[in-house]
């Protein structure tokens, strides 16, 4: 619906396109293309963006709200267990839990509410019935909230480290033990605010992780997190000068990488075991290796393999 308004008096004389700039605070250019196309406009006479405005011009704004671009749907993410209380999906590569700023790709909630899949309304606006997430370029499971109950009870299990959750994941370097627990703190990073570093001001965290297979190169682990920081696999074995294979943001070595095949960090969320909310049941659901990862797995067995017969 168009608007009429009068020009600021602390813009008198300035362009049009500056005034339109300053009272829609938006770029220069953005005001001048509201111009151009009509939406910006001086009552009564021409409407030019190099127009100068004078005392008494009545300015008039007919903005077109462009409608945002549709979420797109995964009809094709798998759904491993689902119940009138809690759905587990299999996230893969490349989709986030939920929408946010700068994110135009699938979700998990948005794709399960574009599949007709109830989700409870508790929880923050755009990330409701959501307890525990994944990052986006870590496939597995995830645990959705369809009930006001299982996402009170879920996300105190949750919070209090009763569930149980099992990672595998490859990272570089031979550990030089089967198994072993890594307990640091961890925090963002103060130079890059999107990584996550161990600092003593951090957040308490625990990985506790098993050696599946050795390659040398590379370490085949299952890891298990007592507790769920962000990027927390990731941070803790960096910090032992082991990054997960195709980890670029924590030190990965892409040559590697590059050879294997990997185009994401080799992190998967293998198995997932809780106390179902309201039945009290443990209840488990477990996962298959995607195929990405399966061939990196593929291509390390070959490597070392050769490196055997050579010697």
């Amino acid at each position: 619906m168009p608007r009429i308004l009068p020009a600021p008096d602390a813009l008198l004389g300035k362009r049009f396109d500056v005034v339109i700039a300053k009272m829609m605070g938006v770029s220069r250019s953005a005001a001048a293309t509201l111009i151009d196309s009509g939406q910006a406009r001086l009552v009564g006479r021409t409407s030019d963006k190099s127009a100068k405005i004078a005392a008494h011009d009545m300015i008039e704004l007919d903005i077109v709200e462009e409608a945002p671009e549709p979420e797109p749907i995964d009809t094709t993410m798998p759904i491993l267990y689902e119940d009138e209380d809690v759905v587990v999906v299999d996230k893969p590569v490349g989709m986030a839990a939920h929408a946010s700023a700068g994110w135009t790709g699938p979700t998990v909630l948005g794709s399960l509410l574009g599949r007709g899949v109830h989700i409870t309304e508790y929880g923050a606006a755009g990330r409701q019935g959501i307890v525990s997430r994944l990052d986006v370029g870590t496939s597995g499971l995830m645990l959705v909230c369809k009930s006001e109950l299982a996402y009170k009870e879920m996300r105190r299990q949750f919070s209090e480290h009763e569930v149980v959750k099992t990672y595998h994941a490859v990272v570089q370097g031979n550990l030089t033990q089967d198994r072993a627990t890594i307990e640091a703190p961890i925090g963002r990073d103060r130079v890059s605010d999107f990584r996550f570093t161990v600092t003593p001001s951090g957040k308490p965290a625990v990985t506790h992780w098993d050696v599946l297979e050795r390659f040398s190169e590379a370490t085949y682990v299952s890891v298990n997190l007592e507790t769920g920081r962000t990027h927390q696999i990731r941070v803790h074995f960096s910090s032992l000068g082991h990054p997960l294979l195709g980890d670029s943001m924590y030190g990965a070595n892409p040559r590697l990488a590059e050879a294997t095949g990997v185009e994401r960090q080799w992190l998967h969320a293998k198995k997932l075991e809780f106390k179902h909310p309201r039945t009290h049941v443990w209840t488990v659901v477990e996962s298959s290796i995607p195929a990405d990862l399966l061939h990196a797995l593929d291509v390390l067995r070959g490597r070392a393999e050769q490196r055997a017969n050579e010697q």
